[in-house]
């Protein structure tokens, strides 16, 4: 299992968004993520710093953490790509219909998969996928 430090997944973000502006060729996984950064110009600036890579992003600083909220939208990214859990990209097609964007879809489940995760982490079990799943549906059926 690919499991990057804390360093690393900052790096790899920062890496992208430099190789992105400087027209270098991309991995297909950078080009997913440069995809992602390009949706979310608010975090242009953390990346271009070099300093972001140290960033304090604790609850107490008040800040939205880019690299986390990026590497949400990656991992979402692939469990839609390869439809794991199964069922989750037609949960997402129908959410995205609902809120008239695949972006707002990704935000809405990136919820999902927070309250899904901490449960995990509160009950020290693994992740539910069925209830993670349960609560996209909710997501995309709700009038």
């Amino acid at each position: 299992m690919f499991n990057p430090s804390r360093d690393e997944v900052r790096r790899f973000f920062i890496d992208t968004w430099r190789k992105q502006r400087a027209g270098e060729i991309l991995t297909p996984l950078e080009a997913i993520a440069a995809d992602w950064i390009v949706e979310h110009p608010e975090y242009h600036a953390e990346l271009s710093d070099e300093a972001t890579a140290s960033a304090d992003y604790s609850p107490e600083a008040g800040r939205t953490n880019p690299f986390l909220h990026l590497s949400m939208h990656l991992a979402i990214s692939e469990q839609l790509s390869i439809d794991q859990p199964p069922g989750i990209r037609a949960a997402h097609d129908r959410l995205a219909a609902r809120l008239g964007s695949t972006h707002e879809a990704q935000h809405a489940i990136m919820d999902c998969l927070g309250e899904t995760i901490w449960e995990a982490q509160r009950s020290n079990t693994p992740p539910d996928t069925d209830a993670y799943l349960a609560r996209i549906e909710r997501r995309a059926s709700r009038d």
